[in-house]
């Protein structure tokens, strides 16, 4: 079983993950399958969506891999005709699917890179929400959570259109919350900070210790780290939380400076311990 999971908090529900074929789309699907939901698990990726659902499947958990492009209408309706079909009304949207690397500076950018990154990881969101909603209404209840980024509020360099995409998500659940709080679905964002999701060994750890400096918890988030956070915003433990957004970060949008042009800098802290590493 996934670790730290609430068993049987999701029972009875039917959620549609959106870019869960590998990184923190897998790993919600694997928490919200171990939590009790009946799961289908969108990706673009035919190899890497059969394989999560199937690790769930193996893991006991009921699962169902589409391979649909979630930024087009007709990916929407076979993701969730799909579902429908073999489980029933979905209750969870995660909106997941989404560009990311796509570094370009802003004197280079062009109008192909711009269309991309916003129908990729804010059209998506649209087309999804307004499919998930239409039948949650009909259930008379529902949770959306979608995956922003520290980079809707703080810029990064070289992803002024990745960064609008994000700064739309968030823009976009507060209006959904208020539109659909009257129909019982809840809507929230969770934005992930640094996180590797690259497989285990694969990032050298001097390079995850170099990244982790300027984190206040002082490691490269996981995951695993954020995975609590979308299995709570979906559940009715959070029946009374809508329109916001959570960041998963270990700080980093909560500091003005960095650790290292701080004016009270770490090596002022009384008793330091070893700054951990994210494998």
């Amino acid at each position: 079983m996934t670790q730290h999971a609430v068993p049987g908090r999701l029972d009875g529900e039917v959620a549609v993950v959106t870019g869960a074929g590998k990184g923190i789309g897998r790993a919600v699907a694997e928490r919200l399958a171990a939590e009790g939901a009946r799961v289908v698990l969108d990706d673009v990726d035919g190899d890497t969506v059969e394989a999560a659902a199937g690790a769930i499947a193996a893991e006991g958990g009921e699962a169902t891999a589409v391979v649909a492009d979630a930024s087009g209408a007709a990916g929407v309706e076979e993701i969730f005709t799909t579902a429908e079909s073999v489980y029933g009304p979905v209750t969870i949207l995660v909106n997941n699917a989404g560009l990311i690397g796509q570094v370009r500076h802003f004197l280079d950018a062009d109008e192909e890179w711009w269309d991309r990154l916003i129908t990729t990881n804010l059209k998506s969101v649209f087309l999804n929400s307004h499919r998930a909603a239409t039948r949650m209404r009909a259930v008379g209840r529902g949770a959306i959570v979608s995956s922003s980024s520290g980079g809707a509020t703080r810029a990064h360099r070289g992803e002024a259109a990745y960064d609008a995409s994000k700064g739309g998500i968030e823009a976009l659940t507060r209006a959904m919350a208020l539109d659909l709080a009257p129909y019982g679905i809840r809507v929230n964002a969770v934005a992930p900070g640094s996180i590797n999701v690259a497989p285990a060994g694969s990032v050298p750890p001097e390079v995850l210790a170099a990244r982790g400096e300027a984190i206040p918890l002082r490691r490269v988030g996981t995951p695993a780290d954020l995975v609590g956070t979308y299995a709570h915003l979906v559940s009715r433990d959070a029946a009374y939380v809508t329109g916001v957004v959570i960041s998963v970060d270990g700080g980093m949008v909560a500091q003005q400076r960095s650790p290292q042009v701080d004016v009270f800098g770490l090596d002022r802290f009384p008793d330091l311990p070893s700054a951990a590493v994210a494998a």
